[in-house]
Order: structure tokens, then sequence, then C-alpha cells
């Protein structure tokens, strides 16, 4: 059963990332979606210049609090399913069939899928649970298949902001997103919330998105913080909402010290220095002591949607086309690629080189999924280092590595 779902997507100061992102929810193989922009002016204006404007649901909101614009987006989402990603982030092509499949199950309230990182292939988050101190822990889960865990005693299942969807009368009924969390964990209080109202979560693997970690005002592009002062207090809400006093001020010092030992982490790779790492801690202070006064918990039942269902074409069944060849190729593959994707299909193109590079995958501004790497390279991060193959040989295997979540 096809059910229709709503794609929020929340954007502020990342234009040109955000384009991106609904070039690849536009290219989505799903019969029935529609897309949310929640927006800063910049990414308000560049969205409703695209082609597509007239199938996107468009909000210009410009504050600071992803909580509050996410909850615009759900009073607009009409579909059964309210689904999220981040602007900075593109999903395969199979993600909605995928992430929206243990909805079969009426027990099921949310779904949350797997996160790929910047090299395109390994995964940047999987599967976890959460504690009440916001600690997250992995989960063991084998296989592909979506699975429905238990979690630990005190703790629910974890699921990632840019890439998890909720019955939108489940979220309704909680009142959305707690507007306290302006940035960061705010999903996982969700969780939280979900599983406390007795509510079952699924993990699906084979739910994928890329994500960039684009350059923001609270992380340069080296994904070295700018800012830590809304981490800070959305540590201290969390902790306030769902920690036990007697633990509090525990949870606050081991939460705390991790921060300081990423930031030496930075510094001891040159991305910052030691000015930096102090006023970086000053500010994480200085949000924790804004989170000890800031009122939380305001998260009354959200209203029926306002808008009718959008259906955005997206691209349900679309061939797909994969194109390959040698670096001193590329030009002109990507040439026939980007041809391809304006008629309609999605497209894979693999360029080897004839070395043993390791792989990367990116989606091209062209709407084109392109992995370049070395013939003899790795792709998969637990491959060996080397493999002998033939070119004809390596294009199979890397076109079955990648089929069950690009078609």
């Amino acid at each position: 059963m096809t059910l229709p779902v709503s794609i929020v997507i929340v954007s502020r100061g990342r234009p040109a990332a955000l384009m991106r992102c609904l070039t690849g929810v536009g290219q989505l193989d799903y019969a029935l979606f529609e897309i949310v922009v929640v927006a800063c002016p910049a990414g308000a204006d560049a969205t409703a210049a695209r082609p597509d404007a007239n199938h996107i649901k468009l909000i210009r909101f410009d504050e600071p609090n992803i909580s509050a614009a996410r909850n615009l987006g759900i009073a607009a989402a009409s579909g059964e399913i309210t689904a999220f990603i981040d602007d900075d982030a593109v999903p395969e092509p199979l993600w909605l069939r995928h992430l929206t499949g243990p909805f079969d199950d009426p027990q099921v309230a949310c779904a949350g899928g797997y996160v790929i990182g910047r090299n395109g292939i390994s995964f940047q988050w999987t599967s976890r649970s959460v504690d009440k101190t916001g600690d997250a822990h992995p989960l063991a889960l084998t296989g592909d298949a979506p699975a429905k865990p238990t979690p630990p005693q005190g703790q629910a299942i974890k699921t990632e902001g840019t890439n998890m969807a909720v019955r939108r009368d489940v979220l309704s009924a909680l009142g959305g997103f707690d507007p306290a969390f302006r940035f960061y964990l705010d999903e996982t209080d969700l969780n939280l919330r979900l599983t406390a109202a007795g509510h079952r979560t699924a993990l699906v693997p084979m739910a994928q998105v890329h994500h960039g970690y684009a350059e923001s005002a609270r992380r340069a592009r080296d994904r070295s913080p700018r800012d830590l002062t809304e981490i800070g207090a959305s540590q201290m809400v969390f902790l306030r909402k769902h920690c036990s006093e007697t633990d509090r001020d525990a949870a606050w010092r081991t939460f705390a010290d991790g921060q300081r030992a990423r930031l030496l982490r930075f510094m001891q790779s040159g991305q910052l220095d030691p000015s930096d790492v102090a006023r970086l801690m000053r500010g994480l202070r200085r949000g924790a002591q804004d989170g000890t006064s800031r009122k939380f918990g305001a998260t009354p039942a959200l209203p029926p949607p306002d808008q009718r269902f959008l259906p955005y074409p997206g691209r349900p069944d679309a061939p797909r086309v994969c194109l390959a060849g040698r670096p001193w190729q590329a030009a002109r593959q990507r040439v026939k690629a980007a041809q391809a994707v304006r008629d309609g299909a999605i497209v894979s193109l693999f360029l080897f080189s004839p070395t043993v590079r390791r792989h990367r995958v990116s989606f091209t501004s062209d709407g084109v999924w392109e992995q370049s790497g070395g013939l003899f390279g790795q792709s998969d991060r637990d491959s060996p280092a080397i493999r002998l193959q033939l070119f004809s040989s390596r294009l199979s295997s890397e076109i079955m590595r990648v089929r069950k979540q690009r078609g």
C-alpha cells in the first residue's frame, strides 16, 4: 500500500544546499508524496524561482529555531506520514519506499533510516538507542531488513532528524517538536516522548540519505564548530526535561567534558587554535545558563493540515540508466548522464581510474549519482583495500551494491 507522504525540509542560510536537496527529492521513486519547504528569505526565493515551484508548498520563516520551523511544516503537511530530511542531505531514489514500509504495521508510529556521510559510502549513523541524558548507544541489528527493536529499559529508539518519518496523527497529538530545542536534540526529545506514549519505532537500513554537513553559522566546511551556545542550551533543557535531578549535574559534566575533548581533537588537527577552544567552551557554558531557565514542554496538539495535499510528480518507476568510463572520458559521460536525467531517468555514473584510490559517491547539481575511484580500490570500507577485477566485473558489482536503495 502506498501511503501519502509529506516531506518537510527546513532550510536557513543555505540556498545552494537546499536546491541540491530538492533536486534529489524530486527524483524519488514513489507514487504519492508532497514537498513542504520552510525556508529563510534566500532559500524561499530560490525555491520560488525553481521550474517545479508550483509543485512545492513554501513557507517563509526566518527564525533560528528548527523545531518551530518543523512545526510550521507539519501544519501544512497533508500526508498520512510526515517525513523529514535536512537541506544538506539527499535521499536515495527508493528512500520513501523503504522508509514507509514498516507503517503497514499499525503499531509503528515512527521509522528511521540510515545516514551516509561525506564520502557517499560509509555510514554516519545507523541503529542506535538514546538514554535520558541524551547519550546514544549502538544497537546490534543484522541484515538490511526493517526491524522493530525494543529499546533497553529507560531508553528510546533513536532516529535522525535528517532521515525519519512519523504518522501525522501521532505527531499532531504529541504537539510536534518542542520549540525549546532550537537546535540539537530536537528529534531525540521526540524519540523519548514517542516511547513514553507507548509508540513503536522501526529502523530501516535500506532507507538511506546522504548527509553532507554543509557549512552553517554553527560549523565550518571542515565540520569544526563555530558556536556551541545552542548546543549547550539544548543539552541543559534536555537534562531538565528528561534526566532525574540527582543525575543532572554529573550528566552535564560528562557532556561538557566530551565537548571539550572534541574541540581538542580539532585543535590537534589544526582546525582550531587554543583561543577558539576557550571561546567555544564559554559559549557552551553561556548556553547552559540560558537552558536553566528556558521554558520547555509547550507542545499542545497541532491542528489538522491547513492545506490540501499537493502531489509532486516525482519519478515513480522511472527508467534506470548506468553509464561508466575512465576519468579521461568523464566530460563526455557527464553530458550524456545529464541528458538522461532531463529525459526522466534516474542515472548512475561510474568513473574508474586504473588505481587503488578509494571510491566516493556524490549527487551532482545535474541530478546524477556519480561514483569515482580506482578500479582496484575500495568502495565499501569493510572490503579488501585492493580488489583485482576487470572493468566489467567491477562495474557489475558496484551496480549491485546500490541496487536496493537506488533501483
